[in-house]
């Protein structure tokens, strides 16, 4: 049986031979052949021209063979017969060539913040991609370093053939040796920090724990703090940062434009505590999450129809249930006029009711919408009036269900307003012409006051926000519940979506960061790399320059030894000469004749004016055996018995 990777390889050369594009055609030829390369290109009579970056060659196998490239029977031996139920459709033979494109291959390169789209024909090299590369990114081809082969670095003369590459490819190009482009002009400046990655160590103050974040300078501080949200769960309006140049002045402006440091830039973040998140925390039940619905439109049922009266609710006068009002008039806080609301809600219906979101209605749109994917709910927004006759019923019988609390709770991030007042109910007008558009609001403007409740579900989208259902005040908890699991339904799968979305460009991110990660290391290793090779350079230069100091140092003193010794005397002298015969350490002999009368000292002389120095050497006798060097040198010679002759011998010092 052939392997796995023999299959591989016999499946690549058959479709570079034939063309086929379509891997299962190919895999059903082969399979019914025992997949023997040769058998089946002869049997089926495929003709091919192949072309190999401007070479052709010309293969027939239907009868007589043409020049082309040739296939050893021994390289793609046929594996035992493998059982196979694919149907083939056969083709019949014919001598007639047939003309097939090559195989072109497509390679998606990288580059810093560049894609570069290459297609090339499989008979061509590596090189050649680094060539088309040059070209685009104006990178020298040896200062390019072409990563991402499933096969490990390859070299430039690889035939891409031989890699058995699938038909597209991805590619990343990194350039150690070159530092990160610069512009001198200033528009120039902001166009390249704008295509910059921005590294940020930003430190959760009250976990001690840093986050490394990589932003581009397009980026923007208002996504800077959305992504340290999915990070920390400190909501944007929360957050309390520290480290911010003063230039970052405005959430909108993009990192290029901030002032911060580059590569690097250190942040703070921390949680703000305020009165209401006090208040909030003191509650016993959590801010949760709510939603609305929307409704028919059907004309509102009168109230005596859910059995109460106009002038008393359960038995309670109307009078009684509204001694202050759910909101305070032209309140400027949002948070505290909720609180109120929120109080006046349990004191009216009791502690079982939804919890209602305390903050601005931008607030809860960052709670609901701008989270990950997955933590993302729909928003209710409850809208309240206390003239209408339906309120009491709405709120008391529906609202304060159990069930639909429960609902509400887990799936909603339910946010309330009061209508009642002309001055918030023009104020709620004005945001939701905001968020929502016109027709919504002047769908809730020209709602009848006894239409009131009203409960409006809003969905998130990239763009925009969506109303997804209105519902009014004329409804039952079976009916209000339904509405509320129709309008999940439709989130869910929305929401489904979103996390493939949002999975895949974290995907995306992981591998640019880890790029980018594998890029500085490399940068640094480098760095460190030619630090020490100049390091090494710079000890062998002073080392050098001492060896040079030290040794013209010895020639000066050697040549003034020389030049101080007193001339050699005749044999034929009057005076009574010693004649001396030296062993140097590498075996050669000096020898020189002296005054019996002259002082030891002019033979340490002569000896170290021939390069060894009587402080690094020693001079020995030999019979009887003696170091010399231990001797009075201002004795004469024939006072220590160096007469009439004497052979000595230089040994160094330990």
């Amino acid at each position: 049986m052939a392997s796995n990777m023999d299959r591989e390889m016999i499946l690549a050369d058959f479709q570079a031979c034939t063309g086929i594009e379509n891997i299962d055609e190919a895999i059903t030829l082969l399979e019914q052949n025992n997949w023997d390369l040769v058998r089946t290109v002869k049997k089926h009579a495929f003709g091919t021209v192949i072309r190999n970056c401007g070479n052709e060659k010309l293969i027939d196998f239907g009868g007589e063979t043409m020049p082309g490239p040739t296939f050893d029977p021994a390289s793609h031996p046929a594996p035992a017969p493998t059982p196979s139920s694919s149907a083939f459709r056969p083709v019949m033979p014919s001598r007639q060539i047939v003309e097939r494109q090559p195989r072109m291959l497509d390679f998606r390169v990288e580059y810093r913040d560049r894609n570069v789209d290459v297609v090339l024909e499989d008979s061509c090299t590596v090189g050649e991609i680094k060539q088309i590369l040059e070209n685009e990114l104006q990178i020298p081809v040896p200062k390019m370093l072409l990563k991402g082969w499933k096969t490990g670095d390859v070299e430039d003369s690889t035939v891409l053939k031989s890699l058995h590459l699938p038909k597209n490819n991805s590619l990343y190009v990194l350039t150690p040796d070159l530092p990160p482009p610069s512009s001198s002009s200033h528009a120039g400046a902001l166009q390249e920090s704008l295509n910059q990655n921005f590294m940020l160590i930003i430190t959760h103050r009250e976990v001690q724990r840093e986050y490394n974040l990589n932003f581009s300078g397009s980026s923007t501080v208002q996504e800077v703090k959305r992504n340290v949200y999915d990070l920390t769960s400190i909501p944007v309006r929360h957050q309390l940062w520290e480290g911010w140049p003063a230039s970052a002045t405005d959430d909108s402006m993009c990192l290029a434009e901030s002032g911060l440091s580059y590569p690097c830039h250190r942040l703070t973040v921390g949680r703000r505590t305020s009165p209401v998140q006090t208040r909030e925390q003191s509650e016993e039940q959590s801010t949760d999450v709510h939603m609305v619905s929307d409704s028919d439109g059907d004309d509102f049922e009168d109230a005596s129809e859910f059995g109460v009266d106009d002038g008393e609710v359960f038995g309670m006068p109307s009078s009684a249930l509204r001694k202050s009002p759910m909101m305070p008039e032209n309140a400027e806080n949002g948070g505290d006029a909720l609180s109120q609301f929120t109080a006046e809600f349990s004191s009216r219906y009791g502690d079982c009711h939804p919890v209602f979101f305390i903050g601005s209605l931008e607030a809860a749109f960052q709670e609901a919408f701008y989270v990950k994917a997955r933590d993302r709910k729909l928003l209710a927004i409850y809208l309240h009036h206390d003239e209408s006759v339906l309120t009491n019923v709405f709120c008391s019988q529906m609202l304060c269900a159990e069930s639909i609390v429960s609902y509400l709770s887990q799936n909603f991030i339910t946010w309330a307003w009061d209508l009642t007042k002309d001055a918030n109910r023009a104020r709620f007008l004005t945001m939701c012409n905001r968020h929502f558009g016109s027709v919504i609001a002047q769908t809730i403007r020209t709602q009848k006051t006894d239409q009131f409740p009203l409960f409006l579900i809003i969905m998130g989208k990239r763009s925009s926000n969506e109303v997804l259902n209105v519902i009014q005040g004329n409804t039952t908890v079976d009916e209000l519940m339904m509405r509320l699991m129709a309008a999940m339904e439709i989130f869910s799968a929305q929401q489904q979506e979103d996390i493939r979305d949002e999975d895949e460009r974290e995907a995306r991110e992981n591998v640019k960061r880890e790029q980018d990660e594998a890029y500085r290391l490399s940068l640094e290793a480098d760095r460190a790399k030619r630090e020490a090779h100049e390091r090494e350079m710079a000890e062998q230069f002073r080392l050098e320059q001492i060896r040079k100091e030290q040794e013209e140092e010895r020639e000066a003193i050697r040549l003034s030894l020389e030049q101080a010794l007193p001339p050699e005397p005749k044999e034929e002298n009057a005076e009574p000469i010693s004649k001396l015969r030296i062993r140097t350490p590498s075996g050669e002999f000096l020898e020189r004749r002296f005054l019996a009368s002259s002082k030891l000292q002019i033979v340490f002389d002569f000896v170290a004016s021939k390069g060894f120095p009587w402080d690094e050497f020693k001079l020995l006798s030999t019979f009887p055996r003696r170091d010399v060097t231990q001797l009075d040198p201002n004795k004469s010679l024939l006072e220590v018995k160096l007469f009439p002759q004497e052979t000595l011998f230089l040994e160094a010092k330990e």
